[in-house]
């Protein structure tokens, strides 16, 4: 009984270890690694994404799926069985992709990487196209590879948001900008009544890393599981259920950067380490998707930490790491934070433009897959976009459609589900609230275990064993919606702006 079970979860032990190991250089390039480093580490990733690709997709492997899908104690186990569903699916769409392309993507991605961060620092776009357009191209035959059949990009949208289509996140899109654009314009009529003075000035890093640690740790990030550092772009990657880390950027000269990023990573890391141990090694010891990921990460940073509430609690304590914060009123200060301007940078950007910027990217990604936009003319493209949609022009490719790391590192597919979780948080949030009424209330006195351990069992917990659409219908009564998120900022920014 379970002789094939467990033979197959020894070989997706070993193919997850070798993703594991790939996360480990990939998350030290990104901090530590001397930038020479990059050709042996662009060597050793090809040949690490290629082993793990091998070891997966080996005829061994979908034999083992096969014949563990036949045994009767792995039918009746919750466990067991969705490991075998869902690996036997990802295994049916990974054995589409010859190995030695993964290898070669692995290494262009890896190389592109670094390019972008060079032509960033120097604001050369010219010197980073040609790793934008085999990424590009790498992306099209992975669309190919995979197969589709209304448009190339549901394919790469798959693989980060399991069922979605292009022509669906284009009508929620079209829905969402339709009542975004009112809101904003609604604001900008009345910017006049917030400043965020307060937020600029100058703050030492050493005080802000300081704060956001704590606040991390308060809102429920493992520091004993985890680990804080420093990168050209703030991401959390995750190398086991006990060792998930999280990177951040520091801007002495405004507040927002380094705290409400720490925020924002520490939500998708408190996701990982909220899986069930019971998917450990098996490849459903992740996030189910990125939009349901991003959904954490989007609600800790601002639902929780751009409240009222929060900062009641929080305040006084800033106030003693940086005490030019004594001389400014904390009702001030939560206006600061939520501040609604146009912006160039879609990390920065206030919670009501920001879908707007992912529209952007939405578009072009799209327009690049298609080949009716080339990767030379992604500057032009890209500023047109901003001024049509936020009304302003980027002074420079580095504030401009360099500022993103996941063109270099071929995710393309991967930016809608930053909206799409936006979106998902505030229905997300909505459903807690409702559970547990006095939530709010218990941010004012710094407690944030509720809120943790309700997202743990109804989020966390199941990995990857339910689909994105099946786990947000369990979690909240109904599919995604984008109502609460909308009444959510309208309520929000309506009694911020006195609209």
């Amino acid at each position: 009984m379970g002789q094939h079970y467990d033979s197959l979860k020894l070989r997706l032990a070993e193919a997850q270890d070798l993703r594991r190991a790939s996360a480990v250089l990939g998350w030290d390039q990104e901090t530590y690694m001397p930038e020479k480093g990059v050709d042996e580490r662009s060597e050793q990733l090809s040949t690490l994404g290629r082993l793990a690709h091998e070891t997966f997709t080996s005829p061994a492997t979908g034999k083992l799926l096969r014949e563990a899908a036949k045994e009767e104690d792995v039918q009746k186990n919750r466990v067991k069985s969705a490991v075998v569903r869902v690996n036997q699916y990802d295994y049916t769409l990974s054995k589409k992709i010859p190995a030695d392309f993964v290898a070669q993507m692995s290494k262009a991605q890896s190389q592109g990487t670094t390019a972008w961060a060079r032509a960033r620092k120097e604001n050369n776009f010219p010197a980073f196209a040609p790793y934008l357009k085999k990424n590009v191209e790498n992306a099209r035959r992975v669309a190919d590879y995979l197969g589709w059949t209304d448009h190339p990009y549901d394919a790469l949208l798959n693989s980060y948001e399991r069922g979605a289509k292009t022509a669906e996140v284009r009508a929620v899109f079209a829905g969402l900008r339709e009542q975004l654009v009112p809101l904003v314009k609604a604001i900008t009529a009345n910017a006049s009544r917030v400043s965020d003075a307060p937020v600029n000035g100058k703050f030492p890093k050493a005080a802000q890393e300081e704060f956001a640690r704590l606040a991390a740790k308060q809102i429920g990030y493992d520091f004993s599981r985890g680990q804080l550092s420093y990168t050209n772009h703030p991401f959390c990657t995750t190398f086991g259920h006990d060792d998930v880390r999280i990177t951040s950027r520091a801007d002495e000269t405004f507040f927002n950067t380094m705290f409400f990023g720490v925020l924002h990573e520490s939500g998708h890391a408190m996701y990982e380490q909220g899986v069930s141990k019971v998917w450990a090694r098996t490849g459903l010891d992740d996030g189910t998707s990125m939009a349901v990921h991003e959904s954490q990460s989007r609600m800790w940073e601002n639902q929780v930490g751009r409240s009222r509430e929060f900062w009641q609690w929080a305040y006084p304590i800033l106030q003693t790491h940086m005490p030019q914060f004594k001389k400014v009123k904390q009702e001030n200060f939560y206006k600061a934070i939520n501040k609604v301007e146009p912006s160039l940078i879609r990390v920065e950007a206030d919670e009501v433009t920001y879908s707007l910027h992912i529209m952007i990217r939405f578009e072009m990604e799209i327009a690049l897959i298609e080949g009716s936009l080339k990767t030379k003319d992604v500057p032009e493209a890209w500023n047109a976009k901003y001024h049509e949609y936020l009304g302003i022009t980027p002074p420079n490719d580095a504030q401009g459609c360099l500022q993103d790391i996941h063109w270099s590192s071929g995710l393309m597919g991967y930016f809608p589900t930053y909206a799409l979780g936006s979106i998902l948080s505030a229905q997300l949030f909505e459903t807690a609230e409702k559970k547990h009424p006095g939530l709010r209330q218990e941010f004012a006195q710094g407690k944030f275990d509720t809120l943790l351990a309700w997202l743990n069992k109804n989020v966390h917990e199941p990995g990857r064993s339910l689909t994105p659409g099946e786990l947000i219908q369990k979690a909240t009564g109904r599919p995604l919606d984008v109502a609460p998120y909308m009444a959510y900022l309208t309520s929000k920014y309506g009694d911020i702006y006195g609209l």
